[in-house]
């Protein structure tokens, strides 16, 4: 009776040592899986953040390029888009032949024929028609959307005809400029201008 009490404990306690031997496998197995898991995660997540990245790109170029798709003046060189804004805010004749572009530095005379003339602040810039109707811009830009105008004739008098000297009446028009602000305009008349300028 006592041997077979002792093999049933003996019996009893191999099981249990077994079943305590398994459950440690089982939880070491456990725990390397988890770092396993947390890997695969980590991955899956990088993965999605390169997709995401990758969309956002995407979206961004597509963007940039309806943005110029809608921008019909986004072809266009910003000093072109500029002469043809200041002709259309100060003369408003979109209907010229062509517009004509030229520059004129600093200390260069206002009137050319006469060397009493006083001599240009700035350097400014001229736009004007094919014919002397079509009138006439002589400006300064001030980088903020405002322009100076000089009021700068398009035929000069002579001395003969002033009664003031050329020097004097020079630099009334170089006191006398006046700061125009310069609207964006319709995009379809800048264009027009644009493709009808010379110079």
């Amino acid at each position: 009776m006592n041997k077979r009490l002792l093999l049933i404990m003996i019996l009893a306690m191999g099981f249990l040592l077994m079943a305590c031997i398994g459950a440690a496998e089982q939880s070491g197995s456990t725990e390397q899986a988890e770092p396993e898991k947390e890997e695969s995660q980590r991955a899956e997540e990088t993965e999605a953040d390169e997709t995401v990245d990758s969309v956002d790109m995407q979206e961004a170029t597509s963007q940039n390029q309806s943005d110029s798709e809608e921008d019909p003046l986004a072809t266009y060189p910003s000093d072109k888009i500029e002469y043809a804004r200041v002709w259309l805010q100060v003369i408003g004749n979109q209907d010229v032949e062509e517009l004509n572009v030229r520059h004129i530095s600093a200390g260069e005379n206002l009137n050319p024929y006469d060397e009493e003339s006083v001599s240009y602040p700035e350097d400014v810039i001229v736009l004007s028609g094919k014919a002397m109707a079509d009138g006439v811009v002589t400006y300064s830009g001030n980088g903020d959307g405002t322009i100076n105008v000089y009021d700068v004739p398009s035929h000069w008098p002579t001395s003969e005809q002033l009664k003031e000297s050329m020097e004097e009446y020079t630099q009334g028009i170089v006191e006398g400029a006046e700061k125009v602000s310069v609207d964006a305009g319709e995009d379809e008349e800048v264009i027009g201008l644009i493709e009808k300028m010379e110079g």
